[in-house]
């Protein structure tokens, strides 16, 4: 017995995880944020440039380097080496296999180098920011698409309930019809007219049921969900006077953007690198100073001494200091100079061009939003006013009051009130 009540309450559970979740706007855009492939790229673009950043900081570090050889040499016709007496006897021995052995230190310093090590430096981390940058356009840019869907589902929802109670009302006229038919008050031909209107009105339903549909693959797709768990949305509980609130002058809204977008600061950044690329490109006609030094030993088989004489003996150290002067380069530095000039010049035409794209984006927001809020205005009065009326028509032609082309015509206006 208390398997079987585990088991229901299992099964009850998993019924009820089962359900589909509604997401709610904030829903999305949080899921996006930790999911979406593109903004996941972007984060490893900008650990990249972090690790580019802390190689260019180490370039101020000496170099240290330990190194070692062993090499086994071979004389087949060597003459007589050594001479010894064993038992007696004078023997000549010849060693015709030897080694040699070397083992050293090395160390460099680069002590100036025209600024280029400093100006790398700045330039990665320049890199950095437009790496976080570029991650914070592109996760705008998803939240932006993903509002769009967001709104298109929830305007195609209520397109959906619209048509839904159309089609209610318009199987209601038809079976008022047929007993209308039936009575002698109404021809077959208004019948007809009536059955096309049911027929249409079921059309209406199934085509926008198909575009939630579609709507909503297209948002799961943007939030990267694969699954087959149903997808639903929160319609959220907005008032008239929410609908109604005062719009932002244009210019203000576009001064406040101006200071927080990040393909702004994107651009203006991208200008930034440009002059550290002249500086850097400018230093290939600077001289370049460097230290040296190293110490080291060797052994070989062909000396008498022991091993550790040998490398005591052996012992060397040297160092020195390196002065680089350029000449002549083939003009490649002068050529670098004009390069990142004209790079810089591009830059900030881009930075140009991001502030006239973003002025005509917030323009086409603020005229919707404010083209909307108008027509919200005018479309609450005359839905109160068509439903009024319709309602009166539908009462109407039911005693046999108004003829079917004066409902049909009431119904559309409706309709068209209740969707703009």
């Amino acid at each position: 017995m208390r398997k079987r009540i585990f088991l229901t309450a299992a099964l009850f559970a998993t019924a009820l995880l089962a359900q589909a979740k509604e997401w709610s706007l904030s829903d999305c855009v949080n899921y996006a944020i930790e999911h979406n492939i593109s903004l996941q790229q972007k984060r490893i673009t900008k650990m990249t440039a972090e690790e580019t950043t802390e190689a260019a900081k180490a370039q101020w570090l000496p170099s240290l380097s330990a190194s070692t050889s062993q090499n086994v040499g071979w004389q087949p016709w060597k003459g007589s080496n050594q001479n010894t007496v064993q038992n007696g006897q004078a023997v000549t021995s010849v060693d015709k296999t030897y080694y040699n052995g070397t083992y050293g230190i090395n160390a460099n310093w680069t002590v100036w180098d025209g600024n280029q090590r400093s100006n790398n430096i700045k330039l990665d981390q320049l890199a950095e920011q437009v790496a976080e940058l570029d991650s914070a356009t592109t996760a705008n840019s998803i939240q932006e698409q993903i509002i769009q869907y967001y709104v298109q589902i929830l305007y195609t929802m209520e397109a959906v309930e619209v048509n839904k109670e159309a089609l209610e009302n318009a199987k209601g006229n038809e079976e008022r019809g047929k007993v209308m038919v039936e009575v002698g008050k109404m021809s077959k031909a208004d019948l007809a007219q009536l059955t096309s209107q049911r027929a249409t009105a079921e059309f209406n339903v199934v085509n926008q049921e198909s575009n939630l549909r579609n709507y909503k693959r297209q948002l799961k797709q943007l939030l990267q969900i694969t699954d087959e768990e149903e997808f639903d949305v929160q319609s959220p509980s907005a008032t008239d006077a929410q609908a109604l609130q005062q719009i932002p002058a244009l210019s203000t809204v576009y001064e406040e953007a101006m200071m927080t977008r990040p393909e702004i600061e994107k651009a203006k950044l991208d200008i930034q690198e440009q002059d550290l690329n002249i500086k850097i490109a400018k230093a290939g006609i600077l001289p370049t100073v460097g230290l040296s030094g190293s110490v080291g030993t060797n052994t070989t088989s062909l000396s008498s001494s022991s091993f550790g004489t040998q490398l005591k003996t052996n012992f060397a150290g040297a160092a020195g200091v390196t002065i680089s002067v350029p000449l002549f380069d083939q003009k490649k530095t002068k050529t670098a100079v004009n390069k990142a000039r004209l790079q810089q010049q591009s830059k900030i035409l881009e930075l140009r061009n991001q502030e006239t794209t973003l002025w005509s984006t917030i323009e086409k927001y603020w005229l919707d939003a404010t083209t909307n809020q108008e027509k919200f205005k005018a479309a609450k009065a005359s839905t109160q006013s068509s439903q009024t009326s319709y309602d009166l028509l539908s009462e109407q032609f039911k005693v046999g009051l108004k003829n079917i082309v004066e409902l049909r015509t009431g119904k559309r206006r409706t309709a068209h009130s209740k969707t703009e």
